[in-house]
């Protein structure tokens, strides 16, 4: 499986057409039942998230958070939202929830920031973006999570890679992730990456967010909603069909591990 050799000073890979993405994406989740709740529509520009609780459960079942799209030019995402949702492979007992495209107008232009050249994932300390004032605002007001997901691409990485971010006490799930990816796409096993010591397409740095001006997603996500947030990141400059295996196969190994121990995490819900 070879580099495809596109993506020299940034990103100039294959492109979607988001809205039609999203419809695909809506129509599944009808189908299997998911509830949509729409939470910004201003001035042409719409922000959803799909939830669905696992009611085959009788004991309360652990919460996931899933997300993506917040860079316009990382079009794997989205596509493995679509995918998952049409799949329709959940471990039981899980409450998913899932927002399948926080940048919609990023997608529109092809380039990381929204409409108005601002880069989403750098304002979730000091909100100011309406997509990311908007998407806070929504994300209090749900329970923790047991485990969050964040979806990414890197225009730049030799391979896939995933940053852990958890507190103690907890299985790790970025292990489980990389070996199922290595089936469909070639990780990265640089010994630094983004700047930071990896192991085996592996990231866990030791990181305080109050230390950081500008927080990703991932940083409040932490802070405030979970104790364990995985960012996977699918290598841009390969297939965009295997990037979107990538991102999938790292979902489904994450989700399979989390509900093979949910009593470990349940445990941990109990101290959040």
């Amino acid at each position: 499986m070879q580099r495809l050799g596109k993506n020299i000073g940034g990103y100039f890979g294959e492109t979607i057409d988001i809205q039609a993405v999203l419809r695909d994406i809506e129509s599944a989740a009808r189908q299997f039942g998911w509830k949509p709740e729409t939470f910004l529509n201003a001035a042409g520009l719409e922000l959803f998230a799909l939830t669905r609780p696992d009611s085959r459960s009788s004991q309360g079942a652990l919460r996931v958070y899933i997300s993506t799209g917040i860079h316009g030019n990382e079009p794997a995402g989205p596509l493995a939202a679509r995918r998952l949702l049409q799949e329709n492979r959940w471990p039981v007992p899980l409450d998913l929830t899932l927002c399948p495209c926080l940048n919609p107008s990023g997608f529109v232009l092809n380039r990381r920031e929204n409409r108005r050249g601002i880069d989403l994932n750098r304002q979730y300390r000091l909100p100011q973006a309406e997509e990311v004032v908007a998407h806070v605002a929504w994300l209090e007001r749900q329970a923790p999570f047991d485990l969050c997901l964040c979806l990414h691409e890197d225009w730049e990485s030799l391979g896939f890679y995933v940053y852990e971010l958890k507190t103690a006490g907890l299985p790790p799930v970025a292990d489980a992730i990389v070996r199922s990816v290595a089936e469909v796409c070639p990780i990265d096993r640089s010994e630094m990456i983004e700047g930071r010591p990896a192991h085996n397409g592996i990231l866990r740095p030791d990181v305080d967010p109050r230390t950081r001006p500008d927080w990703p997603e991932a940083f409040f996500l932490l802070t405030h909603k979970t104790r364990i947030s995985c960012t996977l990141e699918a290598p841009s400059d390969f297939a965009l069909s295997v990037r979107v295996a990538a991102l999938v196969a790292g979902v489904n190994a994450a989700l399979e591990l989390v509900a093979a121990n949910s009593r470990e995490f349940s445990n941990a819900r109990q101290t959040q």
